[in-house]
């Protein structure tokens, strides 16, 4: 299958699912300062970066879609779709989070709030699963292992070029 999306020949949905997956965590972190007894600036921080993940995450859902087109009817289909689904349900919830802590005076967060973080974290987990699977299923390359395992043989031609050596030239000589 080839995505839709790409950039460079690189599909651009698994690079965008980065973002809303580390926002998140980064959200939860911040939070979890703040219900430490951090200063309040750490839930406020932790909001917006919750905000800033579910837009990451739209983003993300609209290049899934889109690529959701091209995958054959069978259990790759079944998979990315509870991918697409796993990602929506963690989204809902930080969306949730993000509701409940719109009005507050500082954004800050609660105990409960933060064990929703990551109860959403932990259904995003699933969500990592899933997409590792559809990556090892539709890049061939993926499934030799880590590029730095690989021998010069398994991997992509390498082409050396070799610079010339430049002249010495001291400090304050003009050259000609």
């Amino acid at each position: 299958m080839q995505s839709r999306l790409r950039v460079q020949g690189h599909p651009i949905q698994p690079m965008l699912v980065t973002f809303p997956y580390g926002l998140f965590v980064c959200a939860a972190i911040f939070d979890l300062a703040d219900v430490a007894g951090g200063p309040v600036f750490f839930g406020e921080a932790g909001y917006w970066t919750a905000v800033a993940a579910l837009v990451a995450a739209a983003l993300t859902a609209i290049a899934g879609m889109v690529d959701l087109w091209d995958v054959p009817p069978d259990n790759t289909r079944r998979i990315a779709i509870t991918f697409n689904l796993v990602n929506a349900g963690m989204s809902g919830l930080f969306l949730l989070s993000c509701l409940v802590r719109a009005d507050a005076p500082h954004r800050g967060a609660a105990p409960a709030l933060l064990l929703l973080e990551l109860l959403a974290l932990a259904v995003g987990g699933v969500g990592v699963r899933l997409g590792a699977r559809l990556i090892h299923h539709f890049d061939p390359e993926a499934r030799k292992g880590p590029l730095l395992t690989r021998t010069v043989e398994e991997g992509p031609p390498v082409n050396a070029v070799l610079d010339t050596p430049r002249p010495s030239v001291r400090r304050g000589a003009a050259r000609f």
